[in-house]
């Protein structure tokens, strides 16, 4: 665990989009600096939060390459390179290792994919074989495909295949993948301590693009055992976090980033700007947390 290369924060950034849809490179730009000075020390690029399955080839290996360019190591750089054709995706995975990128993210087969574990199996062995660290993902509800204890074991044998990001949001479920010993990410915003508390190798947080600062300090004070300090500040962080999980997640955090100050512009359709009245209650839940944000700066 101690050679994990994903420690701490990820943050799975937003994709900024300009006023005709396309990507804004120098506000991707100037958001991966602020980022970077609020101390976060990963990225993914392409992520689910940032739009990934919305993006074209072309436009997520942009993004990656450019992403990739701009961080110029000085923080991890993941990047998702999820695609339903199993050839594409060690296309993309060899893309982002000429990038620079230090791992990728990937959906298991999905879409009527295979289920059954050799199936699961076979697919990330083929995704492997591109060279990069490879970091599965278990969200079932999204794709119907769950990583068990069992089959997390296994894919452990696979070269290069180094991790599980849990994004199911059942903290039982990811406890089970945190007991084989095996490096377990979390990918649930609301259960950010409860992971860590738990064992959870690392984080891919969406919900830091909102109050980077904060969630830098609050992880920083779980991994130094400082629980009082962490509980303290998850106070302020937790409201947030449990709302945007309930639902219209991407669009909750791109509007939560624009009243924080992070923008990105809007969603690319076919997702819209959070309603009005989802919008006046996410500001309520924030309210805590951009307080807290502001005394960090």
């Amino acid at each position: 665990m101690s050679n994990f290369k994903f420690p701490g924060i990820n943050l799975a950034i937003t994709t900024p989009f300009d006023a005709q849809g396309k990507i804004d490179f120098a506000r991707f730009e100037a958001l991966i600096e602020r980022y970077l000075a609020a101390g976060v020390q990963g990225f993914v690029l392409s992520s689910g939060t940032g739009m990934h399955v919305y993006l074209s080839k072309d436009e997520s290996e942009q993004l990656v390459a450019f992403g990739a360019k701009v961080i110029n190591g000085r923080a991890r750089v993941i990047a998702q390179t999820s695609a339903l054709l199993a050839d594409e995706v060690v296309e993309r995975t060899r893309h982002a290792a000429d990038c620079g990128a230090d791992g990728v993210m990937v959906l298991p087969p999905f879409f009527e994919g295979p289920t059954d574990d050799a199936g699961i199996i076979d697919f990330y062995t083929t995704v492997a074989s591109a060279g990069l660290p490879v970091i599965g993902y278990n969200v079932p509800q999204a794709v119907g495909v769950e990583v068990t204890p069992a089959l997390f074991e296994q894919l452990s044998q696979i070269p290069n295949f180094v991790s599980v990001k849990d994004s199911s949001g059942d903290l039982a479920a990811q406890a089970a993948l945190i007991r084989t010993g095996l490096p377990t990410m979390n990918g649930a915003d609301p259960l950010v301590p409860y992971a860590l508390y738990a064992g959870a190798a690392g984080l891919i947080w969406g919900g830091a693009n909102m109050a980077p600062r904060s969630c830098v300090a609050f992880v920083n004070a779980a991994l130094d055992k400082q629980w009082d300090r962490a509980r303290d500040l998850w106070r302020d962080i937790e409201p947030a976090m449990s709302l945007i999980w309930q639902g219209d997640y991407v669009q909750s955090v791109y509007a939560g980033a624009e009243l924080a100050g992070y923008g990105a512009g809007n969603p690319r359709r076919p997702l819209a700007r959070l309603g009005a009245d989802k919008a006046a209650t996410l500001e309520a839940a924030l309210a805590p947390l951009l307080a807290l944000e502001a005394s960090l700066a």
